[in-house]
């Protein structure tokens, strides 16, 4: 037989065989895929990938690894492989959907926002598509303005592998159960999903020191399965708990069990019976009294991915109703996961679905009236591009713990968080209000509307400081011989934030007349406009802070009529402002009314200058003077100038009679 004929026959009896072992790895990589073990799954279609040359298949298997990558919760990976799986021969348009949110999960937000901008010139309908973009934008402003919680990692218990959803065991809370996939799980079959041993519950206690012990796994309750996201009764003698019997390649259900202490220790978990065998049903949330089990589930009628649910009993011991899902204010097309109650009832619980940073977020959910809840992203520092999950609290305390994969390790850690407690001050400044300069060995006084009263004298700098209180309103009194007294209101009502408050509080001299601005009539009248009563409000707080002084109402005209008309219009013009403040509550004893007419022009100072640089530096506006004016509009302006309302202090020994 030629041989290049041999050749050619043992060729076309390989190339079937090889065909058919290309198949065969091809529907292996699927099954793993469908069964939910990502990670084995991940070699498999590399495998395949690597030995075909069929672009197409080449094409599905870079999307299949991509997959893989994304829902094992490796972003880094997930972004490499779905950039080559938009640049191949034959993209999907949700590859770019998702090397999008692999980009935001690594949190480089302008880039996310523009391969979402991509995704949208590709599929213009997604409703996704806004929300994403928003949620890049705003997680950019939650990372430039954090919340006040200080987080730190709880280095004592984490390990090189997942430690999740912790749970505080004792009143004290010096006691925590968590989930881990560390080596010590008594689960020691290899997940396929995370390439990591089955998931069993630990614990780790508070020394003396305060120290966290070397966390010991719980044999009493663990199984050889996965089992995790413990829930303790507000009493800690009941404890709920997650078991999934995971399979190497076949998806099985997750059910919630129950155990209740007995002495020192536990009973024999049993299995609470909520839905079918099928469904999972996982992450319990036990309410303080007992009588409501949050839980998340894929059961079907749902919103999305999985489900927050909640069921409800009579008292201890009776059966649980029927399952309730949450609805849309929690619930959405994603996954809302690792549910858990605070004693006041607000719900906090991590989702993929609202808007957050990235992967999963914490979020507070607080009730309403009805079925209703307001949903607040829980923001910087306790959530991150990555996952944050499986939040507990110390009661009534803002402090807990929760999980995160911030790290960018291949496993979640815990941390701990705390609110500080919020620490406000004010450091002032008294001013002369004429020369801007300091005010020394003033007093100044804070007033308080939770009834404190403090007093201090203001430094060679006019400085003063104070330390405040979380929701107290403040009023700030400053006073010295020769001055009007004066004040600013400062509050640290609604403040989240500790903060130092900055004032300045400005005495007005009271050795000259004081002017009051934008005090209006019109030409030839003396009724004040309503534009005047702003300036004159301000008047009746000064009278009303200075509550000692006698004061004289001066009115001004300018000298374009007769002086006897002019005298007359300003007394008019002058008991006018009187009327209006005793009106307000001003003793009448305390004002005199004077029309001055044209007899007092003003004298140009530095103020003047600012707004008419045409007029010289202490030249008196004499009617002589006005008209030496270049131009009408500069003789207005002059006018205007010596039209004027003023008061001067006459006493500051003044006692209202009893």
């Amino acid at each position: 037989m030629n041989k290049s004929i041999f050749l050619l026959i043992l060729l076309l009896l390989f190339i079937p065989r090889a065909l058919d072992a290309q198949k065969q790895k091809t529907e292996r990589a699927y099954a793993a895929y469908e069964a939910g073990s990502y990670f084995d799954a991940i070699d498999l279609f590399k495998d395949v990938y690597s030995k075909t040359r069929d672009r197409q298949l080449k094409a599905d298997m870079v999307f299949m690894v991509s997959e893989c990558y994304r829902l094992i919760d490796d972003p880094r990976n997930a972004e490499l492989w779905y950039k080559r799986a938009v640049r191949s021969s034959f993209p999907r348009p949700e590859a770019q959907y998702w090397l999008a949110e692999s980009t935001k999960k690594l949190g480089r937000y302008p880039q996310a926002i523009e391969e979402f901008r991509k995704y949208r010139q590709l599929v213009p309908g997604d409703p996704r598509t806004e929300q994403q973009i928003r949620s890049c934008e705003l997680a950019m402003e939650w990372q430039a303005s954090p919340e006040a919680y200080v987080v730190e990692e709880l280095k004592e218990a984490n390990s090189r592998d997942s430690d999740f959803s912790p749970a505080f065991g004792r009143d004290d809370y010096g006691l925590v159960w968590f989930t881990s996939s560390r080596d010590d799980a008594r689960g020691n079959k290899e997940h396929g999903a995370t390439g990591q041993s089955f998931t069993d519950i630990f614990e780790t206690r508070l020394d003396k020191k305060g120290k966290w012990s070397t966390p010991v796994p719980l044999d009493f309750l663990n199984s050889e399965f996965e089992d995790g996201t413990p829930s303790f009764s507000s009493d800690y003698t009941e404890v709920y708990f997650t078991r999934c019997e995971a399979g190497k390649r076949e998806r099985k259900g997750c059910e919630i069990m129950y155990s209740t202490r007995e002495g020192t220790g536990w009973t024999d978990p049993v299995k609470i019976d909520l839905v079918a065998d099928s469904l999972v049903v996982a992450h319990p949330a036990l309410s303080p009294d007992g009588q409501t089990l949050y839980f998340v589930s894929d059961m079907p009628g749902g919103r999305g991915g999985k489900d927050i649910y909640r069921s409800t009993r009579t008292s201890p011991g009776s059966p649980w109703s029927r399952p309730e899902n949450l609805g849309p204010d929690i619930n959405t097309r994603g996954n809302e996961l690792f549910p858990f109650v605070r004693e006041d009832g607000t719900l906090y619980f991590a989702s993929d679905g609202h808007i957050g940073m990235g992967g999963l977020d914490i979020f507070k959910a607080t009730p309403q009236a009805g079925d209703g809840w307001i949903v607040d992203n829980m923001k910087v520092p306790i959530n991150s591009p990555e996952d944050d999950f499986g939040i507990t609290f110390e009661k009534e305390a803002e402090k807990g713990i929760f999980s995160s994969s911030r790290k960018g390790r291949s496993g979640d850690d815990l941390y701990t968080f705390e609110m500080p407690p919020l620490l406000f001050s004010i450091t002032g400044l008294v001013k002369d209000e004429k020369t801007g300069q300091p005010v020394g060995a003033a007093i100044v006084q804070l007033i308080a509307s939770d009834g404190a009263n403090l007093q201090t004298e203001t430094g060679a700098a006019g400085d003063f400081r104070f330390s405040l209180r979380p929701e107290v309103d403040y009023i700030f009194l400053a006073s010295k011989n020769g001055y009007l007294n004066g004040k600013e209101k400062e509050t640290t009502r609604g403040q989240d934030k500790s903060r130092e408050f900055m004032a300045t509080i400005l005495l007005t001299p009271i050795d000259k007349p004081i002017e009051l601005p934008n005090i209006f009539y019109d030409f030839g009248k003396w009724d004040l406009r309503p534009e005047s009563m702003v300036s004159l409000d301000k008047l009746v707080e000064t009278l009303n802070d200075n509550p000692n002084v006698t004061i004289e109402l001066m009115s001004h005209t300018d000298s374009r009529d007769t002086e006897e008309y002019n005298m007359d219009l300003s007394q008019k013009r002058a008991q006018s402002v009187v009327d209006y403040l005793i009106g307000k509550g001003i003793a009448a004893e305390r004002l005199t009314a004077k029309g001055y007419g044209e007899t007092s022009p003003k004298v140009v100072d530095e103020a003047i200058m600012k707004d008419a640089p045409f007029l010289r530096l202490g030249t008196t506006l004499t009617e002589q003077y006005i008209n030496s004016l270049d131009n009408d509009e500069q003789k207005e302006i002059a006018h205007q100038i010596n039209r004027r309302t003023e008061f001067r202090v006459l006493r500051t020994d003044y006692e209202a009679a009893k």
